[in-house]
């Protein structure tokens, strides 16, 4: 049996990936509000007011650490970790809705627990299916990309699979979270579809400048870690 060889490096991303993807399930129920500045005017469909879920920050941050990721240690291992990841939703729904039906100390905090952690089944069913679709379709552009660039142009990888997934996974998030689901599973309120538009719009938009602005931190990553050194596909997880 070969032994695993897991770097610093390598258990750091992975981490990052978890971490954020972890925050983002339990963030989302909280609705941001963050003003246009003034330059900017009024923007269309948006208003002065950009509408967007608390994940929205911490999700993006998934798709840097799955970028890296792919770079360093190619794309089967990418996809180890996304449907890895995929699969801990469940494990955190399990853990979420366990300690709800736990007889409670304080009955009346329970219920605000309740009504705070239950509305997070809506955020978990819609991402499951957006993280699944988006998450595998980022590592298989970044890779395709790679395929036709021969390697070249990290900057274009990054930000072209980047916008695209972002593109599809807020809109199946936002859909199935805030719209289906509570329609569906009977929890928390359903948003009208004029906010949910205004929602995939801002959550879209930041996650666009988030997926440019990285660019030089994904750089800094992969030549810190080592650059891309054409990971064994066989193998996903060693380093050697």
């Amino acid at each position: 049996m070969s032994e695993t060889r897991l770097g610093t490096g390598q258990v750091a991303i992975l981490a990052l990936f978890v971490t954020a993807l972890t925050t983002a399930q339990l963030t989302a129920s909280k609705l941001l509000a963050i003003p246009v500045p003034d330059a900017l005017g009024s923007l269309p469909v948006v208003g002065a007011t950009v509408l967007m879920p608390g994940a929205a920050l911490a999700y993006a941050l998934t798709f840097f650490a799955s970028d890296c990721y792919s770079e360093l240690y190619g794309r089967r291992a990418a996809t180890v970790m996304v449907n890895v990841g995929f699969a801990m939703n469940f494990v955190l729904l399990a853990l979420v809705w366990g300690t709800i039906f736990m007889p409670a100390a304080n009955p009346e905090f329970a219920g605000q627990f309740r009504t705070v952690l239950a509305s997070g089944t809506n955020v978990v069913a819609g991402s499951l299916l957006a993280y699944v679709v988006s998450q595998n379709w980022d590592v298989f552009a970044f890779h395709r990309i790679r395929e036709v660039t021969g390697g070249d142009h990290l900057w274009l990888r990054n930000v072209a699979s980047t916008a695209t997934s972002q593109a599809i996974d807020t809109v199946i998030f936002v859909t199935v979270a805030f719209y289906v689901a509570p329609r569906l599973l009977g929890i928390g309120e359903a948003f009208p579809p004029s906010v949910v538009l205004s929602l995939v719009v801002g959550q879209y938009l930041l996650k666009l400048l988030i997926a440019v602005v990285d660019t030089p931190f994904v750089y800094a990553v992969v030549a810190a870690l080592g650059g891309g050194r054409g990971r064994d596909e066989r193998d996903p997880w060693a380093l050697e």
